[in-house]
Formats: C-alpha cells, structure tokens, sequence
C-alpha cells in the first residue's frame, strides 16, 4: 500500500460530463506564475547558463560568501535593468539571483 493519502476538503465540483472532483478552493495555482514574461525568460536564461557553467551548478553554493555574491549581483543587475541596458537579460539576472539567495539562505537556515 502506498503511503500517500488523497487529500479530500469535502467540497466537490460537478462537470458537464459527470466527473467529480475535489475543489481547488485554498490551494495554490502555481499556474499563475506563467503569465507574463517571467517563466520563458528565467527559462531561457538558466539555459544559457547551465550550458556555460552547468546544470544546476549555483545550487552547490554553501555559505556566506555566495549568498553576498547573489545579492551584490541582484543589485547590480537591478540597476542595470532599471538604467535600460539592454546589453544581457538583467531582469531575468535579477530574478535568477533572487531567487538563489532565497534558496541558498533556506539551505543554510536548515543546516543550523
């Protein structure tokens, strides 16, 4: 037997052809999070960069030096952005920095 439960709220949804499913009421549309540009152009540049340093090479990073790193270059790449360069993508290198300092500071969080 598996050792997952399907979840149930108690409410249902009834469709045209008789399917029954629990509601989505509460839960998180993660979908949302692919409107706009933000998901393809973090996409394509974590692309570039897994082909120059490889994949998933920034989740090896482990401590204090790089989480400053990812925020001196979010800054920097915020700045950028905001000043009209358009020399590299630099809001999705603000975001891709973003969100590895969010990621590293949970894993050192973690390890304390």
């Amino acid at each position: 037997m598996s050792k997952f439960e399907v979840k149930d709220s108690g409410k249902r949804e009834e469709y045209k052809g008789g399917m029954v499913r629990d509601t989505a009421d509460g839960k998180i549309n993660y979908a949302l999070a692919l409107d706009g540009p933000l998901f393809e152009r973090l996409s394509i540049h974590l692309t570039k960069a897994a082909k120059k340093y490889g994949r998933g090479n920034w989740l090896l990073a482990d401590g204090e030096e790089e989480l400053k790193r990812f925020k001196d270059s979010a800054v920097r790449h915020f700045f950028q952005w905001y000043s009209g360069m358009e020399d590299e993508d630099h809001f999705s290198a603000t975001i891709f920095n973003l969100n590895a300092y969010e990621y590293l500071k949970e894993k050192l969080n973690q390890n304390e």
